[in-house]
């Protein structure tokens, strides 16, 4: 049986606190999980670290809270993103151009956050059910799109999300790792295109 994690302890700081979780997110996407130190927080965030270790206790503790706060954010900015869109295609388009156009900082972000995930128990549950989150409004998109006749498609709905999440999550590598890849535009055209064909979608 598999049990759940213990919680960390959070601690209080108010609106500052949640200014210096920002500011780690950055210097971790920076310098990566290992390397990040509360020296290098309180520097960038013009913080003691003595207000640090009041906050977080750990250094630890600092950095999972602020990858946990940093994704959630992302997985709302989606939802916001779908809710504003007219059609179930409208949807989708919007939601892979946020996917692909996210920051490099994001993008580094989410890679460490994914390597942090492997080793600690914690980050592991919230990978699980960040990837519900980010899940959620492809796989309402394309429901609604087939619930409508806009969409005839051969495979399932969930299949073709993980198909498509599994993608975007792959051109994250060498987008970090500053490798060679398709330029954005054709990256774009190519999974869209890909996409309608999938979606056996009525132009």
């Amino acid at each position: 049986m598999k049990m759940p994690a213990e919680k960390r302890t959070r601690r209080a700081g108010g609106g500052k606190r949640l200014g210096v979780l920002d500011t780690a997110v950055e210097v971790l996407s920076d310098r990566g999980y290992e390397s990040t130190r509360f020296a290098d927080v309180a520097a960038a965030s013009g913080t003691a670290v003595s207000t640090l270790q009041n906050y977080f206790g750990s250094r630890e503790d600092m950095l999972i809270e602020a990858l946990q706060r940093s994704t959630n954010q992302e997985v709302e900015a989606l939802e916001a993103l779908a809710a504003a869109q007219a059609s179930p295609w409208e949807q989708l388009v919007a939601l892979i151009d946020r996917s692909l156009g996210n920051s490099e900082q994001t993008q580094r972000m989410l890679v460490e956050f994914w390597r942090s995930a492997m080793r600690d128990v914690e980050l592991r549950e919230h990978s699980e059910q960040v990837q519900r989150g980010y899940r959620e409004p492809f796989l309402r998109a394309i429901q609604e799109g087939c619930d409508q006749g806009l969409f005839h498609m051969k495979h399932s709905p969930e299949d073709v999300v993980d198909f498509l999440l599994t993608f975007l999550a792959g051109v994250t590598i060498p987008r970090v790792l500053h490798q060679d890849r398709p330029a954005e535009k054709t990256l774009r055209d190519l999974l869209l295109s890909q996409m309608s064909v999938t979606l056996g979608r009525e132009t």
